[in-house]
């Protein structure tokens, strides 16, 4: 009696799971949703206003050490300073260079602009700071970028004789033949704002070599040839003729 007991209960239990005459066939039960862990990755703490506060005495103080415990304690490395600066803008202008590649080895914007359109870009373009160039381009830096005087970084690099930047620029795509507010490419600042010394004729000889155009005018019509003619810059026209 037992035995014929538990054999009703099975086959009501099979009738119950069994489907309705015509219905449409149950789909398998999903397994079990498993969780995978997100790859391990070093994220940096939330910003911090301590942390920040940290690393604008960091950067006006010139300490290295303490800018990096600054961003790592969460700091937010696009905070402004003085004049609109970032803390990398503020560190480049003060010639900070260990400071401005730990900052923008942190994550820190090359392209930040202050008040006077310079970014760590552009200024270390124009000033020589070769380090901080070749650190802003692989980060980032958009070559494109114009300063307050509507030129490329390239121009003022030219116009200082910085060869090795001037490479750098060139070699990142910067236009040779930009036209400035001024009315000058960067081989025309060359010549009217160069001496014709050895980094000045090694400048115009980089960016005749990459294209640079010497046959146009300033907006008085003259070229940097007549430009070199009149200054006795002759080593500057020798390097001009040299290709005509």
């Amino acid at each position: 009696m037992k035995r014929l007991g538990l054999l009703c209960a099975a086959a009501l239990l099979i009738g119950c799971a069994a489907p309705e005459p015509g219905a449409p066939p149950r789909a398998p039960s999903a397994p079990p949703r498993t969780t995978v862990p997100a790859p391990s990755s070093t994220v940096r703490p939330a910003r911090s206003p301590e942390a920040t506060r940290a690393l604008v005495s960091a950067v006006t103080a010139g300490d290295l050490a303490a800018t990096r415990a600054a961003v790592a304690a969460g700091a937010d490395l696009e905070v402004r300073i003085t004049r609109a600066r970032t803390a990398l803008v503020a560190a480049t202008k003060s010639g900070h260079t260990r400071i401005a590649l730990a900052l923008l080895d942190a994550g820190a914007d090359p392209n930040a602009k202050d008040d006077i359109q310079d970014s760590a870009y552009l200024y270390a373009g124009a000033e020589g700071m070769t380090e901080v160039l070749a650190s802003t381009l692989r980060h980032g830096a958009d070559v494109r970028s114009l300063n307050r005087y509507r030129g490329t970084a390239l121009i003022p690099a030219c116009e200082h004789g910085h060869v090795e930047n001037v490479k750098l620029l060139i070699a990142a795509g910067v236009d040779v033949d930009h036209v400035n507010d001024s009315g000058w490419t960067c081989l025309l600042e060359a010549v009217i704002l160069g001496n014709g010394d050895a980094a000045h004729v090694e400048t115009v000889r980089l960016v005749l070599d990459a294209g640079a155009r010497s046959g146009l005018a300033d907006r008085g019509g003259m070229t940097a040839r007549q430009h070199a003619v009149n200054r006795g810059q002759t080593a500057v026209v020798a390097e001009i003729d040299r290709r005509r």
